[in-house]
């Protein structure tokens, strides 16, 4: 029985970040145990212990704080969009999601999350990062098959001039016309969004 999708027999390669993700974070792991061993030979056990408590209760701020401010931005869009005024633009490099991710390497225990996580605070760093995220991202989105999930990714992000995007079918009926009965759905119906 044929379905008439064409199976392959090459086999499939596997990608670099497959292969290399796993040997990656072993890596970075046994690196971190070696940093928080030679920082408690040096400075003592206790003070490793600050450093991750204190590291944890930063994470838990940054986190908290941008969740707070991606909130406000949000309940600001649609007060905006219930005004019928465009939203208003987003500040450079102003984006929650590296701030939450900084605040989740505070939150991981060891030193080399930390720094990375205080870098990502920095407002220069963590532009330079998401203008290179950005970038990566839509260059994978290019190169990807038709049909894949960057082709859908960026079917979605298509932007129409007045950012308005209703998406549907039109039925028609060619039937003839039946009398509408008096009910709760006759009469004037408001659009959906003002």
């Amino acid at each position: 029985m044929t379905t008439g999708v064409p199976l392959s027999t090459a086999p499939r390669r596997r990608s670099r970040a497959r292969t290399f993700l796993p040997l990656a974070v072993a890596a970075w792991l046994i690196l971190e145990i070696w940093l928080l061993s030679l920082v408690a030979g040096a400075a003592g056990g206790l003070t490793v212990a600050a450093l991750l408590a204190g590291g944890i209760v930063l994470g838990v701020v940054v986190i908290k704080r941008a969740g707070r401010r991606a909130f406000k931005n949000l309940t600001n869009t649609f007060q905006q969009a219930q005004q019928g005024q465009p939203p208003a633009s987003q500040q450079p490099g102003g984006g929650n999601g590296l701030t939450m991710l900084a605040g989740l390497l505070l939150i991981l225990p060891g030193l080399l999350s930390d720094v990375a996580g205080l870098l990502l605070l920095i407002p220069p760093v963590r532009a330079w990062a998401g203008r290179r995220l950005t970038g990566s991202l839509q260059r994978q989105m290019a190169a990807a098959p038709a049909g894949s999930f960057g082709d859908a990714f960026q079917q979605a992000r298509i932007h129409y001039p007045d950012g308005k995007v209703v998406q549907g079918e039109v039925i028609r009926e060619d039937g003839p016309q039946q009398p509408q009965r008096p009910g709760p759905d006759a009469g004037y119906r408001p659009p959906l969004a003002p």
